[in-house]
Parts: C-alpha cells; sequence; structure tokens
C-alpha cells in the first residue's frame, strides 16, 4: 500500500507541475472551471406580490426595516426625567483616537472609502494626519454638522442561513457598510457620550448589554440577587425574557435628541445629532441586492 500511495503521489506532483508550469492554467486545478449547477432560486415576496426589480425590492427592505420611522410619538414621557447638570463637551485627544482603534479587526472589510482598520492604524501614527481627524472631528460636534461623506454607505444583504424558505425580507440581514474615517470618529464619540452619562447617573442600573465594565457576569450576579431576595421573603422567582424585534432601527430621531439634552449633554452634541440623523443630501447611497436577486433554496 505504501508503495501504491508513493506512486500516485509521483504521477500527481507530476501532474501539477506539468499544468501550472508548462500549460500554464493552474486554474485547471480547481472544479470551478467544470460544468455547474445552477442553485434553485426562488422570488422574495412583498405584500403577495413577488418582487422581480431593484425598484420593488428597495420598497420591501424599506418598508420592512423603517415601518417606525414616521410614527408619532408622545414626547411627554420625558416629563418624569430630571435635566442632569450639564457637562462640558472637551475636544477629543489623540489618545482617545488611539484607544479607539487599538482593538479593532485588521481584517474588516474595505468601506466605501476603500480603508479598513488595518490602514488606518498607519495613518494615525503619523502625527499630522491624526491632527487633522481630530480637526475634523471638534469641528463636527461644534458646529453641529456631519459631513454628507461620512453618511455614504453601502447596504449589503446577507441571507440567513439554514432557514426553509427565503421568501420573505425577514429571512436577510441588511449589512451597511459607513465610510471608516467616520467610523472611527463616531467610536470616539460613542465612548464619550458613554461615559457621561454613566458618570451622572441617567442610565439605569438594571442596564447592562452595551456598557463598559458590565459583563454577563454581572448580568448573572444581579439574576441570582433578585431570586435570593425572593426566597429570602419566602417566594419563588420566575424570569421572562424578550427581544424588542428592531428596536434601534425604530427608535424615533426627535425623541433621541431630545433625551441627550435630558442626559447633561451640551446643546451642541444634540444639534450634531440632529443633524447626524438626517440623511445626506447627495445621493450617496449604494444598494448590493445580489444576495436577493439570487436565493439559494
Amino acid at each position: 500500500m505504501r508503495v501504491i500511495k508513493n506512486i500516485k503521489r509521483l504521477y500527481f506532483d507530476d501532474k501539477i507541475q506539468e499544468i501550472a508550469n508548462k500549460r500554464k492554467g493552474p486554474w485547471e486545478l480547481t472544479n470551478w472551471i467544470n460544468r455547474q449547477k445552477l442553485p434553485a432560486t426562488e422570488a422574495i415576496k412583498h405584500n403577495g406580490q413577488p418582487c422581480l426589480s431593484p425598484e420593488c425590492l428597495w420598497d420591501m427592505l424599506h418598508s420592512t426595516f423603517n415601518t417606525a420611522q414616521n410614527c408619532q410619538i408622545n414626547i411627554e414621557i420625558l416629563n418624569e426625567i430630571d435635566y442632569k447638570p450639564t457637562t462640558q463637551w472637551a475636544s477629543f485627544s489623540k489618545e482617545e483616537l488611539k484607544q479607539a482603534i487599538v482593538k479593532c479587526n485588521d481584517s474588516s472589510a474595505l468601506r466605501p472609502d476603500k480603508l479598513s482598520w488595518q490602514y488606518l492604524k498607519i495613518i494615525i501614527k503619523q502625527d499630522e494626519c491624526l491632527t487633522n481627524i481630530i480637526n475634523i472631528a471638534n469641528a463636527c460636534i461644534n458646529l453641529g454638522h456631519w459631513l454628507n461623506y461620512f453618511k455614504c454607505s453601502s447596504t449589503i444583504i446577507i441571507p440567513k442561513p439554514n432557514k426553509s424558505s427565503y421568501d420573505h425580507a425577514k429571512m436577510f440581514h441588511p449589512i451597511i457598510l459607513l465610510n471608516m474615517l467616520g467610523k472611527l470618529i463616531e467610536k470616539v464619540i460613542a465612548k464619550r457620550i458613554q461615559f457621561t452619562v454613566a458618570n451622572n447617573n441617567f442610565i439605569h442600573t438594571s442596564q447592562l448589554g452595551g456598557l463598559k465594565f458590565k459583563s454577563t457576569m454581572d448580568a448573572g450576579v444581579m439574576l441570582m440577587h433578585i431570586v435570593r431576595s425572593g426566597w429570602a421573603k419566602g417566594k419563588s422567582t420566575s424570569t421572562l425574557a424578550f427581544n424588542i424585534s428592531q428596536f434601534f432601527l425604530s427608535l424615533n430621531h426627535n425623541l433621541l435628541t431630545s433625551i441627550l439634552s435630558k442626559a447633561g449633554l451640551e446643546s451642541k452634541v444634540s444639534n450634531f445629532f440632529a443633524n447626524y440623523l438626517i440623511q445626506s443630501t447627495k445621493k450617496s447611497h449604494y444598494l448590493d441586492l445580489r444576495g436577493l436577486q439570487k436565493i439559494p433554496l
């Protein structure tokens, strides 16, 4: 058996060298050049009708993931919340930007500006480049304006795995790719805001998700405290968990800016987010519908 294996290996090694060096066709070594069986496909349906054009697909996605965009809200619900003391918004520092990018994945996908975190890490090592980025970030906050360039995005539609049918929009994940430089500034702003609202006790103590220094272990400790407190009173404890579908997509923009004002942030920060949330004045949105136009059954 060993002799047979050695002979087969020598034979195929010779064939690989012949194809790669003499015939100059390394692609012949792969299976994709052979005849492929086309996957079965099915059309996405919206309101009972198949979507057969990119325009129809876009209308379907927009109506699915922006259902609460124009819903009326009662802003008086915020009257129960007291205004926190206003905290002065300081200028950004070089250390903030360096810390925000240090743990970012170098293998991330290229954004519309053709940058990745790996490239941006090299760029900010140049002190002049880092200073210019900080100046841009400070100007955006002080002027209450988010540049149209940072609002440019590409939307990639990715099918959710292992679904029995792909004829509804909820069977897909829309992934939004923003320009990388804008993402870096957003990360610094988000960290700064989280520190401010946590410092003035604006966040409820039971809020654990998405916060610094709040881990899964903290959530478990809090849950066990509630359970044991019930036991001490001779009561049994039940847990009800639920998920609010499309919560962030359904968040009203006017309500969000009012909340930021209550949280103790300067008016220029609230003005910045009011401009951040409005649509770009330029046609800067690219939608990749390939995942919807050819759906494997």
